[in-house]
């Protein structure tokens, strides 16, 4: 049989978690963490990196569970002009996963961090897609294996706790969530990803949910300025490690050997992530100056922060994005963005189907 949920060692004892072990890693991640929210905290509009990177986590969450859509496939779906609920098969889990992120973060004004919260988040990613039939926004009243389809108990890799028992895990993990803590913040959230993986709440979509935790867990608590940590690349390559670290913490009640894993992600994600966000801000400071210097507009800078915070669009989305009251001002501004090359026609317009523009250089710094 495989292995089994760790009653009796959430949370863990003070002992159980060897500070010494991580060396330098702790801080060195705090340092990381650090850098990147400097720029999250002194840009003056952060959507021009929060909507390109969130897009990126989306899709690298996503792939983690074998779902194959890319950010380009989900934009260009967008461009066209429809809404997430006619989106299907994997193009509608990237988007309900950015609107999973998105509401939770809205929740937060309103609730804590909570099954509740949770609960609303998973009915949203499960909406339409893959897991739609499995009771989305309840925990699960069955129980569940990790293993290969249709496994038998035996078979079973990892078996959570029985179902009967998920209510109580979750509260305990929730008190555990809002406490106040005398570990390090990072300690204390690798520990709630595990043991929300470990318990396995809901029939499907834990994965996805397990990791949009992570950046509302750091906003909520004010360790970072902006939702916006994003760890899953670091997942993503390293995902058959990613498993067994989730999985000694109930064989091996190995603790220390995850954690350590996690602070490795958190500082080669966020030093990632400050590489990517200056190479935005640098683009985004170029091309806007090279804009100004050619076209005097006060709607120059609108422009800008509209194809940043959507790198694939129509002209519909374009004035609609960057809130230029006047629809032929904003129509010559995009011609002149065409004329500068800082944009590219994808398609022109053939009967009903709008054009479609795309920012290629944006799109070259999130992929």
């Amino acid at each position: 049989m495989g292995v089994t949920y760790h009653f009796d060692t959430f949370p863990p004892r003070p002992e159980a978690i060897n500070l010494h072990q991580f060396g330098t890693l702790l801080g060195e991640a705090h340092s990381e963490l650090a850098r990147f929210d400097t720029i999250l905290s002194t840009i003056p509009n952060p959507s021009i990196l929060l909507t390109p990177l969130s897009q990126k986590e989306a899709e690298q969450s996503s792939r983690i569970e074998g779902t194959q859509a890319t950010v380009k496939e989900a934009l260009e779906y967008e461009a066209e002009g429809k809404g997430e609920d006619e989106a299907v098969g994997d193009v509608r889990e990237l988007l309900n996963y950015r609107l999973a992120m998105n509401e939770t973060v809205e929740a937060l004004n309103d609730l804590p961090i909570s099954g509740r919260l949770l609960k609303r988040a998973h009915r949203t990613l499960l909406s339409g897609v893959r897991g739609e039939h499995k009771d989305p926004g309840n925990y699960r009243r069955i129980e569940n294996r990790i293993g290969s389809p249709g496994c038998r108990k035996e078979e079973a890799r990892f078996i959570p706790p029985p179902p009967e028992q998920v209510e109580d895990r979750m509260s305990e993990w929730e008190r555990y969530v809002n406490s106040e803590t005398n570990s390090d913040r990072l300690i204390h959230l690798g520990v709630a990803h595990a043991e929300f993986e470990a318990i396995h709440p809901f029939l499907d979509g834990n994965g996805r949910l397990g990791r949009i935790i992570i950046p509302i867990y750091l906003y909520n608590f004010k360790v970072i300025s902006k939702p916006v940590l994003y760890i899953s690349a670091f997942f993503e390559t390293r995902r058959d490690e990613y498993y067994e670290r989730l999985l000694a913490v109930s064989r091996d009640n190995d603790w220390s050997g995850w954690c350590e894993f996690f602070l490795s992600a958190v500082k080669a994600q966020a030093k990632e992530n400050h590489e990517k966000a200056s190479e935005i801000i640098k683009l985004h400071k170029e091309l806007s100056e090279i804009m100004l210097e050619k076209y005097r507009s006060p709607y120059i800078g609108h422009a800008m922060e509209a194809i940043f915070k959507r790198p694939y669009f129509n002209s519909a989305q374009f004035i609609e994005e960057s809130g230029i009251p006047n629809r032929m001002t904003a129509s010559r501004i995009l011609e002149k963005l065409v004329e500068a090359g800082i944009i590219e026609e994808g398609r022109a317009k053939s009967g009903r189907r709008p054009s479609i523009y795309l920012f290629p250089e944006l799109m070259g710094v999130v992929e």
